[in-house]
């Protein structure tokens, strides 16, 4: 594996992170005729970095930001037995980079700031239909389990 750093993001990777932003959209467009055409966002980025109940990370390779990810602190419903988790999204890897573990070292990095907040499980979501996305978060460890029906009217 190639020298990949793991850091907290900066408001100044906000550039970068907003193309990134565009790329998870047109990755999921296929999954999701409900998203509108043209530029839309997903997350106030900016927003995300200055929040404390959020981390955002970025993994860079020479410098040069290759991927990103975040966990947000959520509470949970109240009938469960945690009182919070974390949630992950923003996961993305420049295609150059992808199947090189770089978003599995920026998942290793969520998982332990959520530790380090006192929380024991993560979440996150991802489309039925992408495949790839749902083998690489099984080999992290996550298992399904719930799945979200819909029915246009």
């Amino acid at each position: 594996m190639e020298n990949i750093k793991i850091r907290k993001a900066v408001v100044t990777d906000l550039p970068v992170l907003l193309t990134f932003e565009q790329g998870i959209i047109a990755a999921e467009r296929p999954y999701d005729n409900r998203l509108k055409e043209g530029t839309i966002h997903y997350y106030d980025i900016a927003a995300m970095i200055a929040a404390t109940h959020i981390e955002v990370l970025v993994a860079e390779s020479d410098g040069v930001i290759i991927g990103s990810g975040y966990a947000r602190i959520q509470d949970a419903k109240p009938y469960l037995k945690i009182s919070q988790y974390a949630y992950l999204g923003f996961m993305y890897v420049v295609p150059s980079h992808r199947g090189k573990g770089v978003n599995k070292l920026v998942m290793a990095g969520l998982k332990a700031w959520a530790m380090e907040q006192g929380i024991a499980e993560l979440r996150l979501d991802v489309y039925a239909g992408n495949e790839a996305a749902i083998k690489a978060y099984e080999k992290a460890g996550f298992a399904k389990n719930l799945i979200e029906m819909r029915l246009p009217l």
